[in-house]
């Protein structure tokens, strides 16, 4: 009989085997190609569109189907709320079945869901659609993470960055795609429109998605209570996801309530002038797939702290929007830039932490993402309401100040967990190397 402390030695060993395994496994990924990346990022883009495609489409929605313009606002709380039970409930997912599967069932039930919301005959059945949308746009995590796991991981910032890109300029380009087709053709060939296209894509993926080998048997119920788990087995799935409740959270507050800074006098600006200041979006496009470069090549944590400065300073401009829109525009594209670096940055370091995991760490981080988004957007428009856009200023700078005094807390803490491409990678060789050592002791 073994003691105790044998046991335990011997289960540590066999876990350690495991995870030497899979990042052997996964330092032998090939190369993803440029062509496959882009078409990951169409997919994510499009994914993503189909959750914003109804802002600009309220007003015809309601006088459509009869909705109180009133009650018109809870078409995108429904859509969103769908999209938060996806990332609990979906995703994770991606770390028991196999992905190329999963994808594919995914989009396909999206595009009868999208027809359904481009065929209702009343509200009901459009909120339904709508929030089967949005658990299904959870697709989007899901597509990150396999490109994770199928690039070489010299090169895994790259394709995550570049993956990130789709879903920032589909963010950007769904409200201009939304308002030209409801013009050419109304509200509901927005989403027959996407369904097409989707559907489409569901051939292309499937094309070119290898199989995964079975993953090992592990319940549902274990595979969602292992979100949590992770959460206290990996401090920089904690780190990073602070991080991101807070940046986002500080991304809220200047969005959610600048269309009602421009829409007042003395600016007075349409939605569709409003929605130009969108544009900025990409510049954050363009800073996430070079954030991601910089993090293949061990800058990470550097990324890191510059990123959070820039947030911090992105303010300064900002606080000038009464007096200058120009001032405005330049605090937008510096705070997207940071936000989208920051985001790629924190999504790099965790697929370099638990490759076996992935799913469920990205599911843990999105879950803060989502928090950090819907409580920036609450509290900003209450601010604004009693104290203006000082006090919106105020509250950005204040939980950028914050996240930025957390990082360095955290950044200098030997337990904290983060670390750089160069450590990630140096770590993944030494595990190689120790599979290829196991394996020979083993044969002997």
């Amino acid at each position: 009989m073994r003691s105790g402390a044998e046991a335990r030695d011997a289960k540590g060993g066999d876990e350690r085997l495991t995870e030497v395994a899979a990042r052997s496994e996964a330092a032998a990924a090939p190369t993803l190609s440029r062509a496959v990346t882009a078409l990951f990022a169409v997919a994510c883009g499009l994914a993503v569109a189909n959750v914003y495609f109804a802002q600009p489409l309220l007003d015809s929605m309601a006088r459509d189907l009869g909705l109180r313009p009133s009650w018109v606002g809870i078409v995108v709380t429904v859509t969103q709320v769908g999209y938060g039970l996806g990332l609990l409930l979906v995703v994770p997912l991606g770390d028991l079945v196999e992905r190329r599967r999963l994808v594919a069932v995914q989009m396909s039930l999206s595009v009868v869901a999208l027809v359904v919301v481009g065929l209702a005959p009343t509200g009901t059945v459009l909120l339904t659609g709508l929030a089967v949308v949005g658990l299904l746009a959870v697709v989007i995590q899901v597509l990150v993470a396999f490109a994770a796991t199928l690039a070489a991981p010299a090169e895994r910032g790259r394709v995550v960055g570049g993956v990130t890109s789709g879903v920032v300029i589909g963010i950007l380009m769904a409200r201009t795609v939304a308002g030209f087709l409801s013009d050419l053709a109304g509200w509901r060939s927005v989403y027959l429109v996407s369904a097409g296209v989707t559907l489409l894509l569901v051939v292309a993926l499937v094309r070119v998605l290898p199989r995964e080998r079975a993953t090992k048997p592990l319940s549902y119920l274990a595979l969602l209570r292992s979100v949590f788990t992770l959460f206290v087995e990996e401090p920089v799935l904690r780190v990073r996801a602070v991080l991101a409740l807070l940046m986002f959270a500080a991304f809220s507050t200047l969005w959610t309530p600048m269309v009602l800074l421009l829409g007042a006098p003395p600016f007075s600006l349409s939605h569709s002038q409003v929605g130009l200041f969108g544009l900025a979006g990409v510049a954050g496009a363009l800073a996430a797939s070079r954030a991601g470069r910089l993090a293949d090549r061990g800058w990470g944590n550097w990324t890191t702290s510059l990123g959070l400065i820039v947030l911090l300073l992105s303010w300064w401009p900002v606080l000038l929007a009464r007096e200058s829109l120009w001032a405005l525009g330049v605090g937008i594209v510096a705070l997207d830039l940071a936000i989208q670096a920051l985001h790629v940055t924190n999504q790099s370091e965790l697929y370099a932490v638990r490759p076996e995991a992935r799913s469920r760490l990205v599911a843990g981080y999105m879950v803060f993402y989502s928090i950090g988004s819907g409580a920036g957007s609450l509290t900003s428009t209450l601010v604004f309401a009693h104290a203006g856009w000082s006090g919106v200023v105020i509250q950005g700078t204040a939980i950028s100040a914050v996240a930025l005094l957390f990082w360095m807390f955290t950044r200098s803490s030997p337990r904290s967990g983060v670390t750089g491409g160069v450590d990630s990678r140096l770590k993944s060789d030494g595990a190689a190397i120790g599979a290829r050592q196991a394996r020979s002791d083993c044969g002997s």
